[in-house]
């Protein structure tokens, strides 16, 4: 528990080498996970067909990794862009399923309490 505080506190007062390790970290893990991918193509390759396609993500997976080491500003920048793309699309389908739930709710008469003023 020490050692997530301490991360909390480097993150806090410092959120550049946060946000660097983060890149790295995610970077490293598209690259080993490519590699694993391409690994898994060619030793495949006699037992399914169409395994070009988990070759074709693991090449592209390893890109990804190269490129975020490569251009990390860049990088850190589409990681932002899509994690913000992610909670609004998540935001809205919370939104959406709220609204359905309360209808739900009326209609069966669960969660309804009148209001007293």
């Amino acid at each position: 528990m020490v050692f997530v505080g301490l991360i909390g506190v480097v993150t806090f007062l410092s959120p550049t080498i946060t946000a660097i390790a983060l890149l790295a970290f995610i970077a490293a893990w598209a690259i080993i996970t490519g590699v694993g991918e391409i690994a898994a193509a060619i030793r495949l390759r006699r037992l399914i067909s169409n395994e070009w396609l988990l070759g074709l993500a693991g090449v592209l997976s390893v890109l990804f990794g190269v490129l975020l080491i490569a251009l990390p500003g860049i990088g850190a920048l589409a990681v932002v862009l899509w994690i913000g793309a992610y909670a609004t699309v998540m935001g809205i389908i919370w939104l959406v399923l709220a609204v359905r739930l309360r209808r739900w709710g009326r209609l069966h008469g669960i969660g309804v309490t009148p209001r007293t003023a």
